[in-house]
């Protein structure tokens, strides 16, 4: 096979995912509540600027305006703004994206927490009861339970927006 004199070989190539550091909303984000949604800009914003010299030379101030990283004009690496073909909103779609897996059906969501079957069958599993089962953010749900698994020794069980189900625990 002959390749195109422009087309690059690459021995290895590294993948960088930053998990849950959006560069800004999805044609779709009215569905999920995301309108205006940018966390690297926004934070970088609400901070006065970021300090990011290795990810700028990477390209990072190239993909999104960032506050205090600007963009490089030769950036060491490629870069980009990726949207899902994929139908849903969370991070296990966006990685089963990344190596080539498209979902013609978006992961279930629990906006009430998951079914009891569920939650039943994990305390089975590990021989205790659980705390929580609600959607939350992992620090407000510590703060709100942290006490009492300390107490009980029951994990807290949380998911957020998007289907994963999560437990916290003290070491």
């Amino acid at each position: 096979m002959k390749l195109d004199s422009k087309v690059r070989c690459f021995s290895r190539v590294i993948i960088l995912i930053i998990d849950s550091l959006g560069v800004g909303e999805l044609p779709d984000a009215a569905r999920y509540g995301d309108e205006g949604s940018n966390t690297l800009a926004n934070t970088a914003r609400a901070v006065g600027g970021l300090k990011l010299p290795y990810l700028g030379r990477l390209g990072l101030g190239n993909i999104v305006e960032v506050a205090g990283v600007p963009p490089d004009p030769c950036p060491l690496a490629s870069y980009g703004k990726l949207v899902e073909l994929s139908e849903g909103k969370d991070t296990t779609t966006g990685h089963w994206e990344l190596t080539g897996i498209v979902l013609s059906k978006g992961f279930p969501t629990y906006p009430q927490g998951f079914p009891r079957e569920i939650i039943e069958r994990f305390e089975r599993e590990i021989g205790r009861k659980t705390l929580g089962n609600k959607p939350a953010s992992g620090t407000e749900i510590i703060k709100e339970l942290g006490e009492e698994h300390l107490r009980t020794g029951y994990p807290i069980v949380y998911t957020s927006a998007d289907s994963v189900f999560q437990v916290a625990a003290h070491e």
